[in-house]
C-alpha cells in the first residue's frame, strides 16, 4: 500500500513532468502567436482578462476547496454545486454582456464591446467543469488532470495559431481561450464519468457557503492583484504598453505556474490528510517548502537572467521592451509558489477568513502603492508592485506560525540556501557574460553555468532535497518513516 509520502512524491513527479510538457506547448504556440500578432492585439485581450477571471471566481464559488475539506462527499453534494455554479454563471454573463459597452468606454476602445461579449462565454463553459475538477482534485487524480490539460492545450493552440495566421488578430486569442475551456470541460466529464441529476437539494450549499464564500472574495481580490498592474497601464498608458506587459507576464507565469501546478495538485489534499496531527503537518509543510524553494528560485532567477535572450530569439526584437519587464517580474515570480504553499495550508486549516482578509489587504496596499508611484514613472510602479508582493511572504508566515508553530528561524533555514545560492549564481553569471554579443551562445552558457554549479554545490553540501529527488527519479524512493 502506498504511503502518503509515496503519493505526494508521485503527485509532484507527474505534476512536474506534465507541466513541463504543458509549458513547452504554451511556449511553442505562444511563439507562433507573438510572431503573428502585435502588442496591441495582446493588449486588447489583456484588458479583459481581469473581468473574465473575476467572473470565473464568482461562479466557482470556492466549492472545490469546500468539497475537499468534507470528510465524506455524496452525489447530492456534487449535484447541488453543479446547478448552483451553472445558474450563477448564466446570471453573471448576462450582467457582463450588458456592461461590455461601459468597459469599452472606460478604456476608450470601442472594439472591446463585441470582443468582451464573446470572450466572457468562456467562464460560462468552465462553470460546468467545477464538479469534475473537484472530484479529481479531491482524489489526487494528478495524472488524469494533467493529461486532460495537455490535450486541451494542444487543440486550443492549433486553433489559435490557425486563426491568427488567417488574419483574425485578437479574435484568434479569444477563440483559443474558449476552445481550451470547452475541451477541459468535455474531457473532465469523460474521465470522471459523473453526470448531474435533475433532483436538487440546496442543503449542501448552505453547509458549504460559509467557508466557500470567503474563498470567493479572496479569489476575486487575488485576481485583481494579478491583473491590477496591466489594467492600470491600460488606463494610464496605451494598449501597446499593456501588450508588452502582458507578454512579459505570460512568460513569468509560465515559469512559476510550472512549480505552482506541481504543488496545487497535492498540497491541500496532503495537508488535509495530516490535519489532525499538528507536528506531522509541520514536518510535511517544511518538506514541501524546501522542495518549492529548491525548484522555484533557480528556475525563476534563471529566467530573469536570460530574459533578453529568450524574448529576442523566440519572438523577435519587436518585443524587446518586454524583456526588462520580464526580468523584474521573475524576481516576484520566484516567491509566488512559496506564497501559494502558505495560502494552501491556511485554507486547509479552515481559516478562509484569514486568507480572505490577507488577500484584500494586499490588494489595497498594492493599489495605493502603484498609483502613488505613477508620477515617478513606469519603472517605479513596476518595482512597487514586485516589492510589496514579495514582502507579503512575512504576513503569510505569521499566520502559518500561529497555526502550526513554524518559527521564523526555520523559515530562513528552509529558504535561504536556495535563495542565496540562486541569487549569487545568476548575478555572478550576469556580470561574467555581460559583454557577450552572440545571444545564442550567451543563452547556452548562462543556462549551463548556473544549472551545473547549482546542482554541484548543493550535492557537495549534502542537500537532502536534491538527493531525495534524484533518488526518487532513479526509483530509489525511501519508505516513509
Amino acid at each position: 500500500m502506498e504511503t502518503l509520502k509515496d503519493k505526494t512524491a508521485k503527485g509532484l513527479l507527474w505534476g512536474g513532468v506534465s507541466n513541463g510538457i504543458q509549458q513547452l506547448l504554451n511556449l511553442a504556440f505562444g511563439i507562433f502567436l507573438a510572431r503573428l500578432l502585435t502588442q496591441a492585439d495582446y493588449g486588447m485581450v489583456g484588458l479583459l482578462t481581469v473581468f473574465s477571471s473575476i467572473a470565473s471566481a464568482l461562479q466557482e464559488g470556492g466549492f472545490i476547496s469546500a468539497l475537499n475539506r468534507k470528510k465524506v462527499v455524496s452525489h447530492e453534494d456534487y449535484n447541488a454545486v453543479f446547478w448552483f455554479n451553472a445558474s450563477c454563471s448564466v446570471a453573471i454573463y448576462l450582467l457582463l454582456y450588458l456592461a461590455a459597452p461601459l468597459v469599452a468606454d472606460f478604456y476608450n476602445e470601442p472594439q472591446l464591446t463585441p470582443l468582451a461579449r464573446y470572450l466572457f462565454l468562456g467562464f460560462v463553459i468552465s462553470s460546468l467543469n467545477i464538479v469534475p475538477r473537484a472530484m479529481m482534485f479531491r482524489n489526487l487524480m494528478v495524472k488524469d488532470m494533467n493529461l486532460i490539460t495537455l490535450i486541451a492545450l494542444t487543440i486550443a493552440g492549433i486553433v489559435g495559431v490557425t486563426l491568427a495566421a488567417n488574419g483574425f488578430a485578437y479574435w484568434g486569442i479569444a477563440t483559443q481561450s474558449i476552445v481550451f475551456v470547452s475541451m477541459m470541460t468535455v474531457l473532465s466529464y469523460a474521465f470522471t464519468r459523473w453526470h448531474p441529476s435533475l433532483r436538487v437539494s440546496i442543503q449542501p450549499i448552505r453547509d458549504m457557503i460559509g467557508f466557500s464564500s470567503k474563498l470567493v472574495v479572496t479569489n476575486v481580490f487575488t485576481i485583481i492583484n494579478q491583473n491590477l498592474f496591466a489594467n492600470l497601464i491600460g488606463k494610464f498608458y496605451s494598449v501597446t504598453e499593456v501588450g508588452n506587459f502582458s507578454q512579459a507576464n505570460k512568460w513569468n507565469q509560465m515559469g512559476h505556474t510550472f512549480v505552482n501546478s506541481m504543488l496545487n495538485g497535492v498540497a491541500q489534499p496532503v495537508f488535509a490528510k495530516v490535519d489532525d496531527d499538528r507536528e506531522r503537518q509541520l514536518r510535511v509543510f517544511r518538506k514541501l517548502l524546501r522542495f518549492t524553494a529548491f525548484v522555484s528560485f533557480p528556475a525563476m532567477f534563471g529566467l530573469s537572467l536570460v530574459s533578453q535572450e529568450i524574448i529576442v530569439i523566440a519572438i523577435t526584437e519587436k518585443w524587446l521592451a518586454s524583456a526588462h519587464i520580464l526580468s523584474v517580474l521573475c524576481i516576484w515570480g520566484a516567491f509566488v509558489p512559496i506564497n501559494n504553499l502558505f495560502a494552501n495550508l491556511i485554507i486547509t486549516r479552515g481559516h478562509s477568513n484569514v486568507y480572505m482578509w490577507s488577500t484584500i489587504a494586499l490588494c489595497l496596499l498594492l493599489l495605493g502603492a502603484v498609483i502613488g508611484a505613477y508620477p515617478f514613472g513606469f519603472e517605479w510602479m513596476l518595482w512597487a508592485f514586485v516589492g510589496i508582493n514579495i514582502g507579503w511572504l512575512l504576513v503569510w508566515w505569521w499566520f502559518v506560525h500561529r497555526e502550526i508553530g513554524l518559527r521564523f528561524v526555520d523559515l530562513l533555514r528552509d529558504l535561504s540556501p536556495y535563495l542565496l545560492l540562486s541569487a549569487a549564481l545568476t548575478i555572478g553569471c550576469h556580470y561574467l557574460l555581460a559583454g557577450m554579443d552572440n545571444i545564442y551562445l550567451s543563452l547556452l552558457l548562462k543556462v549551463l553555468i548556473v544549472g551545473i554549479l547549482y546542482v554541484a554545490i548543493l550535492w557537495m553540501a549534502g542537500s537532502v532535497i536534491l538527493k531525495e529527488s534524484v533518488g526518487f527519479l532513479l526509483g530509489k524512493g525511501r519508505k516513509e518513516e
